[in-house]
């Protein structure tokens, strides 16, 4: 490997703020890093007394070096964590979710709508949140809809609406649709929902009381039973749903670290409410300290897409001093727009909270530590049944999934030693083939998996084909073609005659030996284990597949019939379900839809 010329790279470096990229003698990024001043940041890596035995591995593999410069420091950030999350270079700490969080979203409609929300805030309305993922936001939505009748349906279904639906008659939604109550009566339940959202049940309480107590005098007493009623869910729920304090809000980060192992637990509080937490477990380089990791998982957490959405909260407690907090709090007030507050010396409300984030980075490591052990033994099992002599690092699993032979989809699902690998998940839209063939449909997947390897690059060690014999010849007839591919373990996974899990046989290519494991082996419960996760990812794409066609118009199909006369059709009858029920005279009246055409589309829709 030839050395690079550090001297004559420096002498060309700009002094101004910006982000570089180290690569090595291959052109992978092994490093990406953020400067105010690149020219004196990229001098320090090659001083003769460098400390960290990090920093002189690095600087022995670099074999070049480019640089982007930005306006400020605070873009120069932005930028590092978008090469981080793109590149995933290993000197680099890997945070490794890049999601945004959920929402509670109110709209600004008419007749406002409740639901979830991820992403940009491109829709009007009031947002609540962020929350720690979808599943804490479908618990709120459920518990929203026993105490305000607001309407959770999407916009479509609402404006379709010719009678109400079932959930006005459980008495979760008011029917605003069908003017089943009045806009003035709508409206005062979205306001007293926001209330709540925002932490002021005890004020959402006292407003009921009294126009539960005007309703009893006005001798309205069927009103007042009702507000009676929500009144009474609502002091439930305060007893019993939230954990509410003084804060109102912030977010703790809880830290743990068991030699080159971490955990970051980040507790949300909003609205003085604890809307729930999340753990991470990054990837931290040798010789890494814990302020480096503490201050790269903010940096990584809370620039970019995130602020973006709003997520950065107003205060964020810290499990310990970082060395240049002040700095990072002041990049994380500009790009917020507020004052951002960072701390670590707590009392009270903020130190119970600190102490409850860090048992759980405890609780959640070793959990995860007690998960990897157990698949290890698992992988352990597997080896002494297919005795490979290298072991089993990689195992892949193919499954069919399709409805009468329509909308095929093809899963490869991908496990290695600490578990389920779905960076490595694939999906396949089977394509070509009779409707209905499974056969077909294994080697055309097979084909798009292993087609086109090249250097055995992520070969897996075993193979599982969910189906009996014939279903791994197909697989042993696709490999004995291939050229320059080493060809792994083929296995076959045949369910039982009852379809009981327990009684899976495994066949072994080649000789098609039947191996029948005990339903207590850990072998077993591994294979199982793939199999079920191989069948549930691709039902999950089959399911999508054909709701996105169920979805597809019937106008679409007829001819002449074009993005423009479809629209015109809706929108002047009032959505396809007029449209169907309309004769042939209501169809011509539509502008743009002459007798002849409105003759096609009366037929076209009432053939079957």
């Amino acid at each position: 490997m030839s050395e690079f010329d550090h001297k004559a790279f420096l002498a060309s470096v700009t002094e101004q703020p910006g982000v570089y990229r180290m690569y090595d003698e291959h052109q992978t990024v092994i490093y990406v890093g953020k400067a105010k001043h690149l020219k004196k940041r990229l001098a320090s890596y090659f001083r003769k007394d460098v400390g960290s035995n990090k920093t002189r591995a690095l600087v022995k593999q670099i074999l070049a070096i480019d640089v982007t410069v930005t306006h400020t420091e605070g873009e120069a950030l932005i930028l590092e964590n978008n090469y981080i999350k793109k590149y995933l270079p290993k000197y680099n700490i890997l945070l490794r979710d890049d999601k945004s969080y959920p929402y509670l979203l109110i709209t600004d409609h008419r007749h406002p709508k409740l639901g979830l929300h991820r992403g940009g805030r491109k829709v009007k309305g009031e947002y609540f949140g962020p929350y720690p993922s979808a599943g804490a936001v479908w618990e709120s939505l459920r518990l929203m809809q026993k105490l305000f009748p607001i309407r959770q349906c999407e916009d479509s279904y609402y404006r379709a609406r010719s009678r109400p639906c079932l959930q006005y008659q459980l008495g979760r939604c008011s029917a605003p649709c069908v003017n089943k109550v009045s806009d003035e009566e709508y409206n005062e339940q979205v306001s007293l929902a926001k209330l709540f959202l925002r932490g002021k049940s005890s004020d959402v309480i006292a407003g009921l009381v009294t126009k539960m107590e005007a309703a009893s005098m006005a001798l309205e007493f069927e009103k007042a039973a009702k507000l009676r009623d929500q009144i009474a869910t609502l002091r439930k729920v305060q007893q019993q749903q939230y954990v509410s304090g003084v804060v109102a809000e912030l977010d703790v980060v809880g830290f743990y670290r068991q030699k080159s192992q971490v955990c970051l637990h980040l507790l949300f509080i909003r609205d003085h409410k604890v809307l729930g937490s999340k753990s991470y477990f990054p990837t931290v380089p040798a010789d890494t300290s814990d302020e480096e990791i503490v201050q790269a998982f903010i940096e990584q957490h809370y620039f970019g897409h995130d602020l973006q959405t709003g997520n950065t909260p107003k205060e964020l407690v810290l499990p310990f001093a970082l060395p240049d907090v002040e700095h990072i709090a002041g990049l994380l007030s500009e790009q917020a727009g507020f004052d951002v507050k960072l701390s670590h010396k707590v009392k009270t409300e903020r130190a119970k909270y600190i102490k409850l984030a860090n048992t759980n980075a405890e609780h959640a490591l070793a959990s995860k530590n007690s998960h990897k052990e157990s698949m290890l033994n698992r992988f352990e099992a597997l080896n002494e049944v297919f005795e490979l002599s290298n072991g089993i690092n990689r195992i892949e699993c193919f499954d069919i999934s399709h409805t009468m032979g329509q909308q095929t989809i093809a899963s490869n699902v991908v496990f290695n030693r600490e578990g389920p690998l779905k960076s490595d998940y694939r999906r396949y839209n089977v394509v070509g083939i009779t409707p209905g063939d499974d056969y077909a449909a294994m080697a055309f997947a097979l084909n798009k998996r292993y087609g086109k390897v090249s250097n055995n690059e992520n070969m897996p060690d075993i193979v599982f084909i969910d189906g009996g014999k014939g279903q791994l010849a197909k697989a042993e007839a696709f490999f004995a073609e291939l050229e320059n591919v080493k060809t792994p373990l083929l296995v076959g996974v045949a369910k039982g005659e009852s379809r009981k899990p327990g009684l899976e046989t495994l066949i072994l290519a080649g000789s098609h030996q039947l191996i029948n494991l005990p339903a207590t082996s850990p072998a077993l419960h591994l294979v199982q284990h793939i199999r079920d996760e191989s069948h549930r990812f691709a039902i999950a794409g089959h399911r999508a597949k054909r709701q996105k066609v169920s979805k597809k118009s019937t106008l679409e199909s007829i001819p002449g019939i074009g993005a423009k006369k479809r629209q015109g059709l809706l929108k002047y009858l009032g959505g396809l379900q007029e449209v169907h029920a309309a004769d042939k005279d209501t169809l011509a009246k539509v502008p743009g839809i002459s007798d002849a055409l409105a003759q096609t589309i009366y037929d076209a829709l009432h053939d079957n």
